[in-house]
């Protein structure tokens, strides 16, 4: 177990510079999880820490040690990916211990070694069965314990969720965290599902076109995010962001020119209360809970979490009123303006 030190690191694939000198500070023992959208280099920036992209400028620590230009298999790092990439005629025993076994640790050793995985990740009933005769889930506890026989300095996780089902993948978030607790070992995870980073991380990457937009607990992001485009990735439905104008009874900082309300921050209010007027454009329940979808004049759309047994209906109007403490500030470049 080790941390790792990210300093001013770049990626270029020719003339496109995809990892934009970036600097971070990974803790031993934290969990930290890389989140973006679609092209905004967490896999890339992964991939460079395992060494299986070169870094093109800047240095990476491992501990003490300058790894930058080590091969992957000197850097005591193990790797999980999105493919579970499993031998199909060995059981999950010889799953487990192959890279032991290519290692050539003797026998007595490589079984201690593979019955302590299975114990901590719950295989022990299946470590006779193929990997056809597994579930998704079963599969991926299987690469997992792959990577711990070999008592790695950090666990690299890349996407390992995104081929499992809803249920699936509820239920592998909870073994993951349950992992982390037991092994209290470095993990590095790249999603681009909030609900897992949200959930497991104990600090959030924030990746925005290759530079690193906010580091922070899901805690800090969801509370005080540090620009638009953290406060509309973070948290589902995302922000409501409108023309500060378009509520003038709101009081903003000097230089804001848009605000930002979660849904959850928000209240249906009799019409003449509240701070703007919408109609109900469209309801989603899910339960528990309903998201009204209203038309506000100049604010344009906005999102309410009401409870799930609301009795409003489309067509209807009524006032929208804002927690007094919730209501986000932004200038014209997007970054936020914290009322103190």
């Amino acid at each position: 177990m080790s941390s790792i030190q990210l300093k001013g690191v770049e990626k270029w694939f020719g003339t496109a510079q995809v990892i934009k000198g970036v600097d971070l500070d990974i803790e031993e023992g934290e969990f930290i999880i890389f989140v973006g959208p679609s092209g905004c280099g967490k896999s890339t920036l992964l991939r460079m820490i395992a060494g299986l992209e070169e870094t093109s400028r800047g240095q990476i620590l491992i501990g003490d040690r300058d790894a930058t230009a080590e091969p992957p298999n000197k850097r005591g790092l193990a790797m999980v990916f999105q493919s579970y990439a499993l031998y199909p005629h060995m059981s999950v025993r010889e799953n487990v211990g192959f890279p032991l076994k290519s290692a050539g640790l003797p026998q007595p050793d490589i079984d201690a070694k593979v019955d302590e995985a299975a114990r901590v990740l719950k295989l022990d009933a299946y470590m006779d069965r193929r990997p056809k005769d597994l579930s998704g889930g079963q599969r991926q506890r299987v690469a997992i314990g792959r990577s711990i026989v070999r008592d790695p300095t950090a666990f690299l996780f890349d996407e390992p969720l995104s081929n499992l089902d809803a249920a699936l993948r509820v239920e592998m978030r909870y073994e993951i965290a349950k992992l982390h607790q037991t092994l209290k070992s470095t993990m590095i995870y790249v999603t681009h599902d909030q609900v897992e980073a949200m959930t497991l991380a104990d600090r959030i990457v924030v990746l925005e076109f290759g530079t690193i937009a906010q580091v922070g607990t899901p805690r800090e992001l969801y509370e005080r995010p540090a620009n638009l485009f953290v406060a509309q990735f973070i948290g589902s439905p995302r922000m409501n962001v409108f023309p500060a104008n378009a509520a003038p009874d709101v009081t903003a900082p000097q230089g804001a020119v848009s605000l930002g309300v979660r849904p959850e921050h928000i209240s249906v209010v009799p019409a003449g209360t509240g701070v703007l007027n919408g109609t109900v454009d469209l309801l989603e329940y899910l339960g528990a809970d309903t998201f009204v979808i209203m038309s506000c004049g100049e604010a344009g759309q906005i999102t309410v979490r009401v409870n799930g047994s609301t009795d409003l209906k489309p067509g209807d109007t009524a006032d929208l009123q804002f927690a007094s403490d919730a209501v986000h500030a932004f200038d014209t470049k997007g970054v936020s303006l914290y009322k103190d």
